[in-house]
C-alpha cells in the first residue's frame, strides 16, 4: 500500500489558517509541519537569550523578537518561528500584517533531540539563503555549550564554541554579548540525555 499524497497548500492558505490557529506549524514547498511544544529547559534558555538580548539592544537601533515572530525565507520558501530573532535597521515583512520577517540579522535556536538534525543542517542551509542573515546561534539544553556561526565577507561562515562556565559569545553585527552564566540560569540540566555530538558536522 503507498502513502496518499498530502494536498498542496498555497502559503496564502497557510497563512491564514496559521493567522487564525493557537499552535505553530511550518511550510514549506506547499506543506505544512506541525511543530512541536517546548519544554521548561528549552523555554527558559530563550526566555534568558531574548532578556540578554533586549537589556543590550534598548538603546540601539534593533529588534529583538521571541518566538512567535515567523520568519520567511524568501529565496526558498520557508516559513518557519526561530526561538529568537533580532534584526537591526527597518524590519521588513511580508504584508500588512507585520507577523512574517524577511531580514533578520541574527536567528538562534535552541536545541532539542527531534530537531537538532534539523537545525544544524537543513535548516541552516535555509537560513544561510537569507542575505542580512549575520550569525546563527545554537544553544544546547543538555549542557552548557553555545556554537556561534558568523558570516564572513568572502561569503563562508565562522564557527566558534563556548563550553566553560565562565564563557562567553561575541556577536558584533548587534554589539551584543551571550555570557553561558546568564543563558543557563534557572536551567536543571540533565546528564548529556541528547548526546549532542560537539563536532557541528557531525549530522
Amino acid at each position: 500500500m503507498t502513502a496518499q499524497p498530502r494536498p498542496y497548500i498555497t502559503e496564502e492558505a497557510y497563512l491564514e489558517q496559521e493567522r487564525r490557529s493557537s499552535t505553530k506549524s511550518e511550510y514549506y514547498e506547499g506543506q505544512i509541519y506541525a511543530m512541536t511544544g517546548a519544554k521548561e529547559a528549552h523555554n527558559l534558555i530563550a526566555s534568558n537569550i531574548l532578556a540578554s538580548m533586549h537589556r543590550q539592544l534598548r538603546h540601539k537601533p534593533c529588534r529583538v523578537y521571541p518566538s512567535d515572530m515567523r520568519v520567511k525565507v524568501l529565496r526558498t520558501g520557508l516559513n518557519t518561528y526561530p526561538d529568537v530573532v533580532v534584526v537591526c535597521g527597518q524590519p521588513e515583512f511580508v504584508d500588512e500584517k507585520r507577523d512574517t520577517l524577511t531580514n533578520p540579522t541574527v536567528i538562534v535556536e535552541v536545541l532539542s533531540p527531534s530537531t537538532e538534525r534539523y537545525d544544524r543542517g537543513v535548516k541552516f542551509r535555509h537560513y544561510r539563503a537569507i542575505e542580512t542573515v549575520q550569525d546563527y546561534i545554537l544553544i544546547a539544553q543538555d549542557r552548557q555549550y553555545i556554537e556561534h556561526y558568523t558570516r564572513q565577507k568572502n561569503g563562508q561562515w565562522l564557527f566558534e564554541e563556548a563550553s566553560d562556565t565562565t564563557a562567553r559569545i561575541i556577536i558584533d553585527s548587534i554589539g551584543c554579548t551571550l555570557l553561558l552564566e546568564d543563558t543557563y540560569e534557572k536551567v536543571d540540566l540533565e546528564e548529556d540525555v541528547y548526546n549532542l555530538p560537539l563536532d557541528p558536522a557531525g549530522e
